[in-house]
């Protein structure tokens, strides 16, 4: 469990985050929204202390973060970035391996460790493990920065825009590959983001910023449909909320029996999606897969109705 305790950042007599208190269950992913400013970074760079607070305090598993000495504390707490930040000089094993070797890991079980996050991360170890990062396209470079994070099996992973630099459908990808590992490894995830569409598809909770302050912390159902403040109706946007709805709903909800052409969504995918999947390939269906085998389809016809049904 993560808990932030009224946190607060004084810049030059500014107040960045002001008096923010959340507390983040184990085995979970909240994601951090809001605009440029909100604060949201600045509160995630508390957590590991990158930046020390002004006041406040954070415990992970009821112990205070300011009880540990900085370097000590982010080799526990796992890091990834906006631009994954790979050592460009080292293969792909051993920026994985970083910070499990300055914890003086044996060998053998920083090459297991290597190497089960690869087969994780669906990139075969034998034709990875000795690649560099200019020989890897910008997904394949963004996977190995969270599996760098992931190695020394953290007690919270924190990741500020870490899909950002990437192009909309490798972005997709990378979001349902961080949602399967996630759900496998059960790890803890803090996300930063200033996509309202990514923190619905993403977060167990969401976490609204506004000038510093949290405006509203809930599940992504609660913040669509019951906006705490006028900013948050915004960010999620009247318009645009029955879209949002299909974030949350897979597609298994409105799967059928029937094949379909075309590349296939897997059981992971919501709605959206599938509506997005139809609209891009001129399609009337997309076909399902489960596990490499497809299972059904969803026709478009389905997904307009659910959009009916929420408008």
């Amino acid at each position: 469990m993560i808990e932030i305790d009224r946190i607060t950042k004084i810049y030059d007599g500014e107040t960045a985050v002001d008096d923010v208190s959340m507390t983040v269950e184990t085995g979970t992913i909240t994601v951090i929204v809001g605009t440029s400013g909100s604060g949201k970074t600045t509160l995630l760079r508390m957590i590991n202390r990158l930046e020390e607070p002004t006041s406040g305090e954070v415990r992970i598993n009821g112990e205070s973060t300011l009880s540990v000495k900085p370097h000590i504390l982010r080799r526990r707490i796992g890091y990834a970035i906006q631009g994954h930040g790979l050592f460009p000089h080292h293969s792909v094993a051993r920026n994985i391996a970083a910070v499990p070797d300055l914890l003086n890991w044996p060998r053998d079980k920083i090459r297991a460790r290597v190497d089960e996050l690869l087969t994780l991360f669906s990139m075969e170890p034998a034709q990875f493990r000795d690649r560099f990062p200019s020989e890897l396209s910008g997904g394949q470079q963004q996977r190995v920065g969270v599996a760098r994070a992931l190695a020394s099996r953290p007690d919270l992973l924190l990741m500020d825009e870490p899909f950002g630099a990437l192009d909309p459908i490798i972005r997709t990808r990378a979001q349902e590959d961080l949602r399967r590992i996630q759900q496998k490894l059960r790890s803890t995830i803090m996300l930063v983001t200033h996509d309202m569409e990514e923190a619905m598809r993403l977060g167990d909770r969401v976490a609204v910023m506004d000038g510093g302050r949290l405006v509203q912390h809930g599940t992504p159902a609660e913040i669509i449909t019951r906006p705490a403040t006028d900013f948050v109706a915004n960010m999620v946007g009247d318009v645009e909320r029955p879209l949002r709805l299909l974030s949350l709903i897979p597609v298994t909800e409105v799967m059928e029996e029937g094949a379909a052409e075309g590349a296939a969504l897997t059981t992971r995918a919501s709605l959206r999606d599938a509506l997005s999947a139809c609209l891009w390939t001129r399609r009337v269906e997309v076909p399902v897969e489960r596990d490499g085998v497809r299972v059904g389809r969803v026709t478009l016809d389905a997904i307009l109705a659910r959009v009916g049904s929420h408008a």
